[in-house]
C-alpha cells in the first residue's frame, strides 16, 4: 500500500511518524548498550570470583586432592565461561550497538533531505495558489470599476442637462475599465489554468514521490531492528556451544574427585613408615626378694625370650613416650643374667657406655629419617625459608632462579626510570619554563635506592643459588628428602652434627638402565644398557633420579632412561606427593 495515494493530505502526520521511528530505534539502541554493560560487568565480577579463589602458592606447594585439583578445574572453566560473556558484550556492542547508531544518522539525514523536498513543493504550489488569487481579486476589481463607469456613462447619457463632453468623458472611461476588466480576465484565467497543472503535478507526482522516499525509508528501519534483533540472539547463541563445553569440564572434574585416591595421598603424606611399637616386657621388680623355688617363678625368663625381648622392641624416638609402670629401674647387675631384661634401653641411664652408644647409632642410622638440611640450619639460627632451602636442589635452583629474572626486570625498569628523569631534568635545566630540575631529584634519589636495594637482593640470591649448584655437586649427600607433612620432627639438639653429612641415604628400589648414559653433565651418573642401579631418591618432577652403584658412585640419571621399582616398605622410604 502506497503512502503516495491513500496519504496524500496527512504530510504532518508523516512527518511526526518518521520522527517516532527514529526515536524508537534509538531506544531499544540504548536498551542494547545497557545489555551489553550487564555482560561486562558479570564477566568482570566472574574473573574476579575466580582470581579471589584461585591459590596463591605454586603448583608444587599445592596440594594434590582430586577434591582440590576439581575444584581448580571449575574456577578454570568457569573462567573460561567468563570469557564468553566478554564475547557476547563484543557482539552486540559491534554488530548492534554500533550498527544501529551508525543507521541512526544516516536515517536522520535522510528523513531531513525528504522533508524538505515535501516542503519545496508545498511552497511552491502555494506560491502559484497565491498568483492566481491575486489575478483573480484583481479581475473582480476591474470588473466592479467597469461595472460602475457603465452606471456613470448611462445616467449622463439620459440625463438632458448634461453636458456632450460629460457624456463623451463617461463613455471613454466605461470603454476603458472595459477593456481592462478583459485583461484582468485573461490573466486569471491564465494563473487559473498554470495553478491547476501544478497542483496536477503537485499531488500526481511530486507529493507520490517524496511520500514513496519516506516509505521506503521508514520500511529499511523497520528491516534494520529486525535485523538487529536477530544479531542480539545470535551474539549469544554463537558461544551456547562454548558454554556448553564450560559447564561439562565442570562436571567432569566432579566426576573427577575420588575419595580413595584422595585417601591414599594422605597415607602417603602422613604414614612415618615406622613399625608400630611391640609388647613391653614385663618388669619385675621382685628381684632382690629370694625365693626358694626358681624354677616355678616368674622371674625365669627363657633366655630366647630375653633375646626377642632385645630386638623385637623398637626404639620409639619420634612417637609418644609410653608411660613406664614406674621409675626408671636401677642398671641390672652384671651377675644377673638369668634375670629378664627390663626396658631400660628405651629410657636411657643417664650414663652411657661404649656398646650402648654404638647400639643408639646403628639404630638411629636404621630407623630415623634423616633431617632435611633446611631444619639443620633453622636450627642452628639460619635464615628463613625465603631463600627456598625447604625445597629440594632442583627446585630450589629453578625457583632461585626465577626469583633472579624477576629482580632483574624491576631493576630494568628503575633504571629506565632513572634515564628518563635525567633526560627531563636536562630538559628542565635548558628550558626552565617548563619545570623546576631541583623538583625530580627526590624522585632521582629515591630510584637510585631502590636500584640499590634491587642490586643487593639480585647479588644474595645469586649467592644462594652458587652455593645450592656446587652444594649439590660436591656434596651430593645432603641432597634429602623434605619432612613429611604431619610427620613429627625429633628435636634437632637430640642429633650431634657427625651423623649430618657421612650417612649414605637408604635404597628405595632398583633400577634397570634401558638405554646407556654418558653422564657428561656434572653431578650425572654413567650408566651402561641392562645396568642395575639403586634408588635413593625419587624423580621431583624435574625428569631426573638419584641413583647409586653397586660401587657406591652416587649421581643423577634421566628418569626416561630407566625401568624403576620402588621397594615401599623399606626404611627410609620417602614418597613425594
Amino acid at each position: 500500500m502506497s503512502w503516495g495515494t491513500e496519504l496524500w493530505d496527512q504530510f504532518d502526520n508523516l512527518d511526526k511518524h518518521t520522527q517516532w521511528g527514529i526515536d524508537f530505534l534509538e531506544r531499544y539502541a540504548k536498551f542494547v548498550k545497557e545489555r551489553l554493560d550487564i555482560e561486562q560487568n558479570y564477566a568482570k565480577q566472574l574473573r574476579n570470583l575466580v582470581k579471589k579463589y584461585c591459590p596463591k602458592r605454586s603448583k608444587e606447594e599445592e596440594p594434590r586432592f582430586t577434591s582440590c585439583l576439581s575444584f581448580y578445574s571449575v574456577l578454570n572453566e568457569l573462567n573460561d565461561y567468563a570469557g564468553q560473556r566478554e564475547v557476547v558484550a563484543e557482539e552486540m556492542a559491534h554488530k548492534v550497538y554500533g550498527e544501529l547508531m551508525r543507521y541512526s544518522q544516516d536515517i536522520k539525514a535522510e528523513r531531513k533531505h525528504h522533508l524538505q523536498e515535501g516542503r519545496k513543493a508545498q511552497q511552491h504550489l502555494d506560491q502559484c495558489w497565491k498568483q492566481m488569487d491575486n489575478s483573480k481579486r484583481k479581475f473582480e476589481r476591474e470588473c466592479k470599476e467597469a461595472e460602475k463607469s457603465q452606471i456613470t456613462y448611462d445616467r449622463l447619457d439620459n440625463d438632458i442637462n448634461a453636458t456632450k463632453s460629460e457624456v463623451e468623458k463617461a463613455k471613454a472611461q466605461f470603454y476603458l475599465r472595459t477593456h481592462m476588466a478583459d485583461e484582468s480576465k485573461n490573466e486569471y484565467a491564465a494563473q487559473l489554468q498554470n495553478f491547476n497543472a501544478e497542483q496536477w503535478k503537485h499531488f500526481n507526482n511530486a507529493v507520490p514521490h517524496i511520500f514513496k522516499n519516506l516509505q521506503d525509508m521508514d520500511d529499511r528501519r523497520t528491516v534494520k531492528l529486525g535485523e538487529t534483533y536477530r544479531s542480539f540472539a545470535e551474539a549469544e547463541r554463537r558461544v551456547i556451544p562454548i558454554v556448553s563445553k564450560c559447564l561439562e569440564g565442570m562436571v567432569s572434574a566432579a566426576k573427577a574427585v575420588d575419595m580413595r585416591r584422595d585417601s591414599a595421598i594422605v597415607v602417603e603424606s602422613f604414614k612415618s613408615g615406622f613399625e608400630p611399637p611391640g609388647d613391653f616386657p614385663f618388669e619385675d621388680f621382685s628381684q632382690n626378694l629370694s625365693r626358694s623355688g626358681s624354677d616355678g617363678t616368674i622371674s625365669n625368663t627363657p633366655k630366647g625370650d630375653r633375646e626377642r625381648d632385645r630386638d623385637g622392641n623398637k626404639l620409639w624416638l619420634f612417637g609418644k613416650k609410653p608411660k613406664s609402670p614406674s621409675s626408671f629401674p636401677p642398671p641390672p647387675p652384671s651377675s644377673s643374667s638369668s634375670r629378664p631384661r627390663s626396658t631400660s634401653h628405651i629410657f636411657p641411664p643417664p650414663r652411657f657406655s661404649t656398646d650402648l652408644v654404638s647400639h643408639y647409632l646403628s639404630e638411629i642410622k636404621t630407623t630415623v629419617p634423616r633431617i632435611p638440611q633446611n631444619l639443620r640450619l633453622l636450627g642452628r639460627g639460619a635464615p628463613s625459608l625465603e631463600d627456598f632451602s625447604h625445597l629440594p636442589p632442583e627446585q630450589r635452583r629453578k625457583r632461585l632462579q626465577q626469583r633472579i629474572d624477576e629482580l632483574g626486570k624491576e631493576l630494568q625498569k628503575e633504571m629506565d626510570q632513572r634515564d628518563a628523569l635525567n633526560k627531563m631534568k636536562d630538559v628542565y635545566e635548558k628550558n626552565p619554563q617548563m619545570g623546576d630540575p631541583s623538583s625530580l631529584q627526590p624522585k632521582i634519589s629515591e630510584t637510585i635506592c631502590n636500584m640499590e636495594k634491587l642490586r643487593s637482593e639480585i647479588h644474595k640470591n645469586e649467592g644462594s643459588y652458587t652455593d645450592d649448584t656446587s652444594q649439590e655437586h660436591h656434596t651430593p649427600q645432603l641432597r634429602t628428602s623434605p619432612p613429611k607433612p604431619g610427620q613429627p620432627n625429633p628435636e634437632l639438639h637430640e642429633f650431634d652434627d657427625e651423623f649430618d653429612d657421612d650417612d649414605p641415604l637408604p635404597v628405595l628400589g632398583h633400577c634397570k638402565a634401558l638405554y646407556s648414559f654418558d653422564g657428561q653433565n656434572e653431578g650425572t651418573l654413567v650408566m651402561a644398557e641392562d645396568e642395575v642401579l639403586y634408588i635413593i631418591e625419587e624423580d621431583k618432577g624435574d625428569g631426573w633420579t638419584r641413583a647409586r652403584k653397586q660401587g657406591g658412585e652416587e649421581g643423577y640419571v634421566p628418569t626416561s632412561y630407566v625401568e624403576i621399582t620402588m621397594e615401599r616398605n623399606s626404611k627410609g622410604a620417602v614418597t613425594y606427593i
